[in-house]
């Protein structure tokens, strides 16, 4: 009676593959974590240290331009330069970031602007006659160009150009792709809510494993062109989301004109 009741236990042994798969994902998530918690540093900093950052506006528009957007775009291209069980060095990260920082930089500007001006009409029309116009367009752009933002940032850290097109594609990407937006924008709420509420451990846990959900949704919204054409960061054949470059220590730009 006693050996069939062992018999019966349910194993639990879990193949030696799995387990790297396992600790690969864990490795990923966790040099995510540090690479975005390293990058906005200063901008964690000044929140902390500031209860009301709304009075400091170019300060913090500054820092807004400047530090999340590099910093997701080299979040994005270390995820996508990160395959099977291979534990992707830091390095990579960081050497991503340093290539990318001007790009995402740059592209980043406008939707952060826009978020910005959008949220601070908000607040201005929100109790006089036309507010009931123009806030809800306002909560529209806003909400669009938030949207909209990792999109672009996922097609420069696949490798694509940075043009008009991509201030226009982005957006109907967001509006072609509804359900995968609206994932992204409710899981980066809840993310900056709860690290709000725990920086440190939000920092520690939650970004990774978030930003590798809206890179994955990002991958399929960047797909501008039609599947297989040379400009389409995500559907070009043979690509490795434009990041192979990363891991030999050249740049999006080398591996376009190989």
């Amino acid at each position: 009676m006693g050996t069939t009741e062992v018999s019966r236990r349910p194993r639990l042994n879990v193949a030696h593959g799995s387990w790297e798969l396992i600790w690969a994902h864990v490795h990923r998530v966790l040099v995510v974590n540090l690479g975005i918690a390293v990058t906005n540093l200063p901008l964690v900093a000044a929140l902390y240290a500031t209860p009301q950052p709304w009075r400091h506006p170019v300060f913090f528009g500054l820092l807004l331009l400047t530090l999340p957007g590099p910093s997701l775009a080299a979040a994005f291209a270390y995820l996508g330069a990160t395959t099977g069980d291979e534990q992707t060095p830091v390095r990579v990260f960081a050497r991503a970031y340093r290539q990318l920082f001007r790009r995402a930089a740059l592209v980043s500007v406008p939707f952060v602007l826009l978020v910005i001006a959008a949220v601070a009409d908000v607040v201005t029309l929100g109790t006089s006659v036309p507010g009931a116009a123009l806030v809800p367009m306002a909560v529209v752009v806003a909400l669009v160009a938030a949207a909209a933002w990792p999109v672009a940032l996922a097609h420069v850290a696949g490798g694509g150009d940075i043009g008009p097109r991509l201030f226009l594609m982005a957006p109907y990407a967001v509006a072609r792709h509804g359900l995968l937006a609206l994932m992204n924008l409710v899981l980066g709420v809840v993310t900056l809510l709860l690290v709000n509420q725990a920086p440190l451990l939000g920092l520690a846990v939650l970004p990774g494993c978030v930003l590798f959900v809206v890179w994955r949704n990002c991958r399929v919204m960047a797909a501008f062109g039609d599947p297989g054409t040379e400009n389409d960061p995500v559907a070009r054949k043979g690509r490795r989301d434009g990041t192979g470059g990363f891991r030999s220590g050249a740049g999006p730009a080398a591996s376009a004109g190989r």
